[in-house]
């Protein structure tokens, strides 16, 4: 059974950080692009970024510079660093799989995703 689960979720200032972190289990995850995706209130659910089996990383433009993704392929698990947090970055954020090794970020960017499985999530509010 494929499973995911998120954590590192909270409340933190602006200009504050966090780190995510996505475990995954029930696949062999390293073969597999893997993302994060989120959804504030209100809105629809929206791309973040993507790391592929080989490594190469993908960011939605308004956060790259200040979050940055990475996989430990050796503990299955996912991570989304998160720098100079503002306060549209709150979401609810989500990790979740692609169906093969290379994500799609042209449909990603388009809001067309593919993913097969997605976790529970974990809050994120940014605010003072």
């Amino acid at each position: 059974e494929v499973q995911l689960v998120e954590s590192g979720g909270g409340l933190v200032q602006p200009g504050g950080s966090l780190r995510l972190s996505c475990a995954a289990s029930g696949f062999t995850f390293s073969i597999y692009a893997m993302n994060w995706v989120r959804q504030a209130p209100g809105k629809g659910l929206e791309w973040v970024s993507t790391v592929n089996s080989g490594g190469s990383k993908s960011y939605l433009d308004s956060v790259k510079g200040r979050f940055t993704i990475s996989r430990d392929n050796a503990k299955n698990t996912l991570y989304l660093q998160m720098n100079s947090l503002k306060p549209e970055d709150t979401a609810v954020y989500y990790c979740a799989k692609s169906p093969g090794y290379i994500g799609n970020i042209y449909g990603y960017m388009r809001g067309t995703y593919d993913y097969d499985y997605r976790g529970q999530g974990t809050q994120v509010t940014v605010s003072s």
